[in-house]
Order: C-alpha cells, then structure tokens, then sequence
C-alpha cells in the first residue's frame, strides 16, 4: 500500500533553476544568479576548482539537489529536516544543463528522476544513460536514483552503477526521504575514504618497490666492516630522494663504497639516481675503479639525464682487503669524514677533487691513496647534511659544523646507527625544522 505524500511545500525561487518562474514569482535574477553561481569551489594553486563536498556537512544545513522533467512544475519533494532539526534546502533543475550550473559546493546530495532523458540517448540505448552522466558531472556527489513504484531492478541497476541508494517516486516522504539522504552523503564520504585508503597503499607499494632500487642492501659477505645508512628525503611525503649510494665486496676482498647527488629534488631526478648506482655496481663488479669508473658513469648519465643541465656529483671510496688504506675518488662532491679512536675527526683530503659529472666532457678524476689505520669509521655523506642553517640566520652548518658536531658524538660514544640518527636529527633541529635538500649518509667502521 504506498504511503500517502504530505503536503507539498513550495520550492523558493532562488532556488530553482528557471530563472524566468523565479522572476515571476517576485524573486531577483540577480538573486538566482547568485545562488546558482560556483562560489563555493575553491581554486587550487593550479587554477582549478575544487570540491569540498566530503567536509562541508557539518556546520551548514544539507542541501539538495533534484534533477526531474515535469513540465507542470510541480514539487515532488515534501518538507525534510536534517539531524539537527534543520530544514534541508532543495533545488531543481529541469535538466543536466541547469544541474550544472546549479551543482555548487554547498549541495550534498543530488536526486535524480531516471525518466529524465539523456542527452543525445534515445530511450533504447541506455535506460541509465542520465545517471552516467551525472556521475561523471559529479563525481564526488553523493546521487539517490528516483524511478518509479516496482522498479526495483531498474532501481538496483542504479546502485550497482555507482548511485548511493535508490526510492520510488510514489512513495516519497519526508522523514523516509531525510534519512536516505544522509544515508547517501555518509555513504559517499565512506566511499572516498575507502578509495583514498587504496591509493594510498597502492602509491606506498610501488614506493617501497622504488625504494628498494634506491637503497640497496649492501653486498658485505665475508668483510668485516661494518655498515649503517640514513636517507631523508627532501620532498613533502616523498620517500625518494635524487640521492643514492651503495656498498659491494669484490671477490678480491676489496670493499668499494659509493654515495652521490643527482642535482634537484624530483622523481626524475630519482629514478637517474637508481640507475647510476645500479650502473656504479654493475661496472664496480666488472673490475673497474677510479677515473675510469667515472668517465663511464658519465656517459651513463649524459646518455639517460632529460636535460644537458642536469649533473651527479660522487664520491667513490676502495678499500684494501686489509682494511688499512683506501683509494678516494671526488666528483664535485664533498670529501668523507674519517674518526679515529684518540684522534680528533677530519676530513680526508679533497685538493684532487674533480668536477661533478655531466659538467666538463673528457673529465679526470684523481684517485688519492689514503692511510686510515687498524681502527677507524668512515662517514659519507650528501651536501644535504650540511647546508642546513643554524637556527633563523642564513648561516649555514656547513662542513666544519658538522665535523664538530661528530667529534662530539663521537666522544659520547655514540657508533653506527645512533650515531647517524642522532646526526640527522641534530641537523634538522638546527634547521628548525625539516630539511628542503635530500640527506644520504653512509657509515663504515673497522673495529679489530
């Protein structure tokens, strides 16, 4: 038995999409223009507009929006109250022309009588074909399908397209009508944020797939050195950096060690990161060393960089098998930090420090013999750990800040991964706050 229909109330002619019924029923068409104007998108840094559908529901009543064709204009929306008690705002558009025009920010929920024809459809090609095209001219509305008493299929058909939910026409009620449109606008909401949760874990995987590539597992088996590794980032919610490194053992017993900067901060510049080092240790594993390791990652970048203004500076590290003495290659880059036990941490010598690559074709690259000793750590690092400020100033930590900065961690007795985390963090804490540059820092330590 249908349920009887409350008396209907009258729709404001702000409202409605007929401008000419506004005018003449007293209201301005300045008045419909306004209301019926996108004032409630919100341009981006783009220029585009926005919808805040998802998140404006809760301090403004809920508003309505009804797509039906009835020549005779009669209302088939009775009065409706939201949660609070507050009335629920209706428009009406006669078809998908006006419903764009009236689409604004501010409406939560769209009503769409199914009998309404669609644009260049014919009745026997699509019956849902008006539906399709509200959901693409509103994407992130919640939409309750409108069609009539025992067409249920027709009805579920609606949903299964991607409307929330679905009501006869002859049934309508106010109180049946108010709960199923915050029915729709929860189940919209709930919806996103589903979606939003599955991107979110389909950009971390491919993500960590990339991260994977960018930092390595050193490839350490039979050396007694041991090995630590901090990356940061400097991309907002990036994990990938246009730093990388790597650490591989030669069968020879030599341990080689590599950590480098490609110039910029994007995902371009990323991925070039990963295949110098992926070229470095291909080429590293082939026997090659020093300048002539260089001067072939250089073609590797010059043949895979976008731009001829982009370059990599590197810093290249062979240790003997006996762990007391190293080979030291600089491409532009800043020159590793050696400690000691009862010796004040330094720099090793950069004067032989070459220019980055990708800048000077037919470059060379000096390789420098260096003693470390039967006891040492060796810290590699990027230029991001140093060229944070220290506090508001402009002044710059700089390298010698930081070689004071280890010194003291060093003589706390910090070694390994704390020691870098705690150096990390200082930096930022310096910075006062996070770091806009990539940080890659790379630890060695012989301990007999």
């Amino acid at each position: 038995m249908p349920v009887p229909i409350p008396r209907q109330r009258a729709i404001p002619a702000v409202e409605s999409g007929q401008a000419q019924a506004a005018s003449s029923r007293g209201g301005s068409a300045e008045e419909s223009a306004k209301d019926a104007s996108p004032a409630g998108r919100t341009p981006d840094t783009a220029g585009n507009t926005t919808d805040k559908v998802e998140n404006n529901t809760a301090h403004t009543n809920l508003t309505l929006l009804l797509i039906e064709d009835d020549p005779a204009g009669s209302p088939i929306v009775p009065d409706m109250l939201d949660q609070a008690g507050k009335p629920i705002r209706v428009r009406t558009a006669r078809n998908l022309t006006e419903a764009g025009r009236l689409l604004t920010d501010d409406v939560h929920c769209i009503l769409l009588d199914l009998a309404l024809p669609a644009p260049g459809h014919s009745d026997s090609e699509d019956e849902l074909a008006v539906l399709r095209h509200v959901l693409e001219l509103a994407p992130r509305h919640a939409v309750l399908a409108l069609t009539a008493s025992g067409d249920a299929e027709r009805g579920a058909e609606a949903v299964r397209v991607g409307a929330q939910d679905y009501l006869f026409r002859d049934e309508l009620d106010g109180r049946l009508l108010s709960r199923a449109i915050r029915y729709a606008v929860e189940r919209k909401r709930s919806e996103s944020a589903e979606r939003r949760l599955a991107e979110g874990r389909l950009r971390a995987q491919e993500n960590r797939r990339l991260e994977r590539g960018l930092l390595p597992t050193p490839l350490l088996e039979g050396s007694s050195l041991r090995f630590a590794a901090r990356y940061r980032p400097g991309r907002s919610r990036a994990l990938l950096g246009g730093d990388f490194y790597d650490v591989v053992r030669t069968p020879d017993g030599t341990v080689h060690a590599m950590i480098g900067d490609v110039c910029g901060h994007g995902p371009d510049e990323a991925a070039l990161g990963v295949e110098l080092r992926i070229a470095w240790r291909a080429l590293t594993l082939a026997g090659l060393c020093g300048d002539q390791l260089l001067g072939t990652l250089q073609q590797v970048l010059e043949h895979e960089r976008a731009d001829d203004e982009i370059f990599a500076t590197l810093c290249t590290v062979d240790i003997a098998p006996d762990g007391r003495r190293a080979g030291l290659c600089l491409a532009g880059h800043p020159s590793p930090l050696l400690a000691r036990p009862g010796k004040p941490a330094r720099l090793l010598p950069y004067d032989n420090n070459g220019p980055a690559l990708g800048l000077l074709p037919g470059a060379r690259w000096p390789r420098m013999q260096v003693e470390l000793g039967a006891e040492w750590s060796l810290m590699l690092y990027t230029d991001g750990l140093i060229e944070g400020h220290i506090g508001q100033g402009r002044e710059r930590l700089g390298q010698d800040g930081m070689t004071e900065m280890v010194r003291r961690q060093f003589a706390e007795g910090l070694r390994g991964e704390q020691l870098l985390r705690a150096a990390v963090n200082e930096v930022r804490d310096l910075n006062g706050g996070e770091l806009t540059d990539d940080v890659a820092v790379l630890l060695l330590d012989r301990v007999p």
